[in-house]
């Protein structure tokens, strides 16, 4: 069976001005040794190697032309079916953004498949898979096709780059863009977007090997960190913040980026440490 979106081994079964035809059954002629007709794929004379004869064996990458015909070619493409890859925006049209992955048809990748719009220039990470219509396409939603069989352990630095974001979940991470990572809600500081290329450390393996990502330090590390940060931010509003370690929690993270408890160490270590005084209504920098 000739398989759409992947590299496969087919025999040469007939020689034409234009190309030769590839088959997955070895025979040679129209026909099989039942009578059936054999399926055929056309690699186009300008791939054929020089000293090519029917009978050989060629490895080829299947995907359809211009015209959706199922075509082989011996090119190598960035990306075949059941991988991940990064690939670049060449341009976007009516019906979604075309990337360029190595092949002479750029790849479709539909609006519907972007988990954030994308622009010429950019790199997405993506995925194949085949449409409705029977066409190879790409899709943002890589998740399917992340491993999980990384080799880090708890505590580990680790860089990847979120694909998608969960408001009940939080952000999906293809940690070395191989394999399957989430950054819980819980565990999300700061602006985190589609597309980012990110640090993390694994503070947990999932027993089916997918990681679990915070973006924070250790909280004892954390601290010191968190204290820098209000302190710069103490230096935006001229050293007086128009709240303290009382205010509603969603202003605390809309300032801050911080969780109220986080915020409030952070503040606990500045007061102790001499550098803030906290009044009925704010912060203020001494």
């Amino acid at each position: 069976m000739i398989k759409l979106g992947e590299k496969q081994k087919l025999v040469v079964v007939k020689k034409v001005e234009f190309g030769v035809y590839l088959s997955p059954a070895k025979a040679e002629g129209d026909a099989s040794e039942n009578g059936e007709a054999v399926e055929k794929v056309l690699l186009p004379v300008k791939q054929v190697p020089a000293d090519c004869n029917i009978g050989d064996e060629l490895e080829v990458f299947i995907y359809r032309d211009s015209k959706d015909r199922m075509i082989a070619t011996t090119r190598e493409p960035v990306l075949v079916m059941g991988g991940v890859a990064e690939l670049k925006v060449a341009q976007v049209g009516k019906i979604g953004a075309f990337l360029d992955w190595g092949l002479e048809k750029d790849l479709l990748l539909p609006f519907k498949q972007q988990t954030k719009r994308v622009k010429q220039g950019d790199t997405v990470l993506v995925s194949l898979y085949i449409d409705k219509s029977g066409r190879l396409c790409a899709t943002m939603n890589v998740y399917e096709n992340l491993r999980a069989d990384s080799p880090y352990q708890k505590e580990d630095k680790v860089s990847g780059r979120v694909y998608e974001i969960s408001d009940n979940f939080g952000a999906f991470v293809a940690v070395d863009n191989i394999y399957s990572a989430l950054i819980p809600k819980k565990e999300m500081y700061g602006e985190i977007v589609v597309g980012e290329d990110i640090t993390a450390r694994v503070v947990k393996v999932h027993e089916d090997g997918r990681l679990v990502l915070s973006v924070r330090e250790k909280a004892y590390l954390q601290i010191e960190k968190d204290a820098e940060a209000i302190l710069d931010l103490l230096e935006s509003y001229a050293g007086s913040l128009p709240f303290n370690d009382k205010a509603a929690p969603e202003v605390i993270k809309h300032e801050t980026g911080m969780s109220k408890n986080e915020f409030k160490r952070a503040v606990g270590n500045l007061l102790k440490q001499g550098k803030i005084e906290i009044t009925e209504r704010s912060i203020r920098r001494k």
